[in-house]
C-alpha cells in the first residue's frame, strides 16, 4: 500500500513555462475513469474512491490523518490544508474486502443482512454497486530531477483543466517531509500560497451531479 500526498494547483502559462525549466516531461497518457459506489453513496461518504482505470481496480480511501481541513490560528487554510492525503490500494483482494467491511458496516447500522461476495466478475453487481462518474484524461507528466516529485497536469474532457503536485510514499512514511517538498515546488511555481483548487471529481459532479456533490460536502467529504 502506498499514500499519495498532492496539492491541486491552476496551470497558466507562466506556471507552465517554469515547469518545462524545472521538470522533464516524462509523456502524454490519455486514460478513461470509471468510478463506482452503491446506489446510497456508502463509499464516497466515507472518502473512499473506488475506480477502474485501463481495466484495473484501484481503491482510494483516507489516512488516519487527514489534511482536507487544516487550519492555522488566524483561520486561513494552512500548507497542508492545501493537499490531500489518500492510501491507494491496487491489489483486487484487498479492494474487495475493504469495500465489503465498509458495506457490511453500513448493512449493521442499517439493520439488514449482511453481503457475502467472491471475486468473481459479478462482485460489482452483488454488491449493488453503480458506476457514478465516468470521463476521459489527458495528461502531461513531468518528473522534478533530485525532488522524488510528480507533476501532472490534466485535462478533463467535461472542460476542466488541472493541475497536481504529487508525492508517493509508502504507508507509514514520512507525511512532513512529502509536504515539504509540496511546499518548495508550489513556490519555485509560483501558486498561490492560499489558493484552495477544485479537483476533476468537484467539477464533474457539480456538472452532472449536483445532489450527490452537495451530500459529499454536506459531510465535509469534498
Amino acid at each position: 500500500m502506498s499514500v499519495e500526498v498532492e496539492r491541486k494547483f491552476t496551470c497558466n502559462p507562466d506556471t507552465l513555462k517554469t515547469l518545462e525549466k524545472i521538470g522533464v516531461c516524462v509523456g502524454h497518457h490519455q486514460f478513461h475513469d470509471q468510478y463506482f459506489d452503491t446506489p446510497t453513496f456508502d463509499l464516497t461518504l466515507r472518502n473512499m474512491w473506488l475506480r477502474k482505470r485501463k481495466g484495473c481496480w484501484e481503491l482510494k480511501c483516507p489516512t488516519t490523518q487527514s489534511v482536507n481541513s487544516t487550519q492555522n490560528s488566524s483561520g486561513q487554510q494552512s500548507k497542508a490544508g492545501l493537499c490531500t492525503q489518500y492510501n491507494e490500494l491496487t491489489n483486487l483482494h484487498e479492494i474487495h474486502q475493504r469495500v465489503i467491511e465498509v458495506i457490511n458496516a453500513v448493512c449493521e447500522e442499517r439493520g439488514t443482512k449482511p453481503i457475502q461476495l467472491d471475486l468473481e466478475e459479478s462482485w460489482v453487481q452483488n454488491a449493488n454497486l453503480v458506476c457514478f462518474a465516468e470521463f476521459t484524461t489527458i495528461r502531461q507528466s513531468f518528473a522534478l530531477k533530485g525532488e522524488g516529485v510528480n507533476v501532472d497536469l490534466d485535462q478533463a474532457d467535461f472542460g476542466y483543466q488541472v493541475g497536481e503536485v504529487e508525492v508517493v510514499i509508502p504507508k507509514g512514511g514520512d507525511v512532513q517531509a512529502a509536504l515539504e517538498k509540496i511546499e518548495n515546488i508550489a513556490k519555485k511555481l509560483g501558486l498561490n500560497p492560499h489558493e484552495r483548487v477544485l479537483g476533476k471529481m468537484d467539477v464533474y459532479l457539480k456538472k452532472n451531479n449536483p445532489e450527490h456533490l452537495a451530500t459529499l460536502k454536506r459531510m465535509h467529504v469534498l
